[in-house]
């Protein structure tokens, strides 16, 4: 039995902000931005590569802004990513070295916290 993970939800409160963060400033793509109806807005936004997306918008979980925390996205090269990022603007943690892997965190406007992992 094969399963893929396709989409996960992320909670925010300004769907427009939050957009414009993951989009311009983490450097996801935006493949989907559907205003359904007046309760239902899908915004599908996919990290370059992934096979994985995620889902922001209106009336797509009931889960609080900034409740999601754990998400992670494997990178080749840690500290390069740190590096652009924070030339973007983004509040990124210093490189925490682990038996396991490299780290390095960020949160979006909302608190919903991330890591970058390098293997």
């Amino acid at each position: 039995m094969q399963m893929k993970l396709e989409l996960v939800a992320v909670p925010v409160s300004d769907v427009d902000r939050a957009k414009v963060f993951y989009t311009e400033k983490i450097g996801f793509n935006a493949d989907h931005d559907y205003q359904v109806r007046d309760d239902l807005r899908f915004v599908q936004l996919t990290p370059l590569g992934s096979a994985c997306s995620i889902v922001i918008g209106i009336g797509i979980t009931d889960m609080q802004p900034g409740s999601v925390k754990g998400l992670q996205m494997v990178v080749s090269d840690v500290k390069e990513v740190r590096d652009e990022l924070v030339k973007r603007g983004v509040a990124v943690s210093e490189i925490e070295l682990l038996p396991w892997g490299s780290f390095a965190y960020f949160s979006d406007p909302d608190g919903n916290r991330w890591s970058f992992q390098q293997l």
